[in-house]
């Protein structure tokens, strides 16, 4: 197998993900995804890949130039599913190391014909005039906008001038409700990268003290997750000390960290590409003041209340207004708002989001802001951040604390359920 750092996925998982696509395809369909570009740093370097969470969720292949070809209604039954892999050779073990072979590659998908991708041109005109659909995949996260044409959208272009007068449709959308919805074994590979975070996030309590620099604090995070086997992070560590902790996306982590001041951190790793999310604030020096406690316990009491509303068929727009009125009321008894503000308030930006400004809540998966419809009921199976946080520039502080939860048919299932969270374990750790 190719180098992967994370423990080999069961071919189960990769097949289902399939078969459920292919039973919401339409009839005498065909549908075609690429892997992501391997992006250009400078000179004749190179990005570190990162697989189209799409290929990967459903074939598991971690690797460049992959194809993945779904025609359940194949005249020939075996091209209903093909694999196209990057075919290796001598120099390319030598300078890059081992590719998949087929054998490999069909133990990782579970799909059996597998070729080499020259093979694409040599039947590609076959399998699209025998299809009267083709599902061809862009990115349709609806945050995404990039003026760089990336890998899927040239691909779509190239095969809507080939072939003009076939009927094109989107992937997106059936790809988006079925990856929001997690199995078991996904939520046991979220659990690993969660798992792994927590150990990121001990070490760093342990660690911390007036005088040590944000990066350092970054290096610490790093450093836990390589030893034990995450690909790294899932998104660039926040590690933003007293009043850099009021910029929501703070990444320059480049200050020291001062006697008195709290340090709001948000990581996570990526294991198996499957993200973690966690937020925390910590005193430097270990002791939280009153005022300090206050504005952490204050969101720490938005957050379990938060918790408990993602239940089957909350819809996310409520929980987002319900969520707004516990803070309110948190708001208030700090001194932060009065009830008259409230009262008064523009229904279009509650007087919460001076201090709150962003959403409670995402989905989480292959991407740490993962797909799904933000409009539909919640379901079982769907997991989410839960991350309230209170800003106040004023004094210079930042709170935020954010878990990652299932949701069941009963009580939501906090991943982060052993991470420490609150004030007396936070400061029994740091001064233990």
């Amino acid at each position: 197998m190719p180098a992967i750092k994370y423990d080999p996925i069961a071919s189960d998982l990769f097949v289902g993900n399939r078969q459920r696509f292919m039973q919401q395809m339409k009839p005498n369909s065909i549908a075609i995804f690429t892997s992501n570009d391997l992006m250009p740093r400078s000179a004749d370097g190179f990005y570190p890949f990162r697989q189209n969470p799409d290929i990967f969720y459903l074939t598991g292949i971690d690797q460049e130039e992959t194809i993945l070809v779904l025609f359940p209604d194949a005249p020939n039954p075996k091209f209903r599913e093909v694999l196209l892999i990057r075919e290796t050779n001598d120099l390319i073990k030598v300078w890059e190391g081992h590719k998949y072979t087929k054998a490999e590659a069909t133990q990782t998908s579970g799909i059996k014909n597998v070729r080499w991708n020259a093979d694409f041109e040599v039947f590609i005109s076959t399998w699209i005039h025998q299809a009267e659909n083709v599902y061809l995949n862009l990115n349709e996260h609806d945050r995404f906008s990039t003026p760089v044409p990336y890998k899927d959208i040239r691909f779509t272009k190239e095969l809507q001038e080939r072939y003009p007068l076939h009927n094109f449709l989107r992937a997106a959308p059936i790809l988006h409700a079925l990856r929001a919805i997690k199995n078991q074994t996904e939520i046991d590979l979220m659990q690993r990268a969660v798992d792994i975070t927590a150990k990121a996030f001990n070490r760093v309590m342990r660690f911390t003290k007036p005088g040590v620099w944000e990066y350092e604090i970054e290096a610490e995070i790093l450093h836990e997750y390589l030893m034990n086997r995450a690909t790294g992070p899932a998104y660039h560590s926040i590690v933003a000390s007293g009043p850099n902790a009021c910029i929501l996306h703070y990444e320059d982590n480049n200050k020291q960290c001062q006697d008195g001041d709290v340090i709001l951190m948000d990581f996570g790793a990526e294991y198996a590409n499957y993200a973690a999310d966690l937020s925390r604030s910590i005193p430097v020096n270990g002791r939280f003041t009153d005022r300090q406690k206050a504005v952490y316990n204050a969101t720490l009491n938005v957050m379990k209340g938060a918790t408990s509303m993602l239940r089957p068929g909350t819809i996310l727009s409520d929980y987002h207004q319900e969520v707004g009125k516990l803070m309110e009321s948190e708001l208030i008894g700090l001194g932060l708002l009065t009830q008259e503000e409230v009262d008064n308030q523009n229904p279009d930006w509650p007087a919460y989001k001076k201090y709150f400004m962003h959403g409670t809540s995402h989905f989480l998966g292959v991407d740490v802001h993962d797909v799904g419809n933000r409009y539909k009921a919640i379901e079982k199976g769907m997991v989410f951040t839960v991350e309230p946080g209170i800003y106040i520039p004023d004094e210079g502080l930042g709170i935020r604390i954010e878990n990652d939860v299932v949701v069941t048919d009963g009580e939501p299932f906090d991943l982060m359920r052993n991470t420490p969270r609150e004030v007396e374990e936070i400061e029994d750790i740091m001064n233990g």
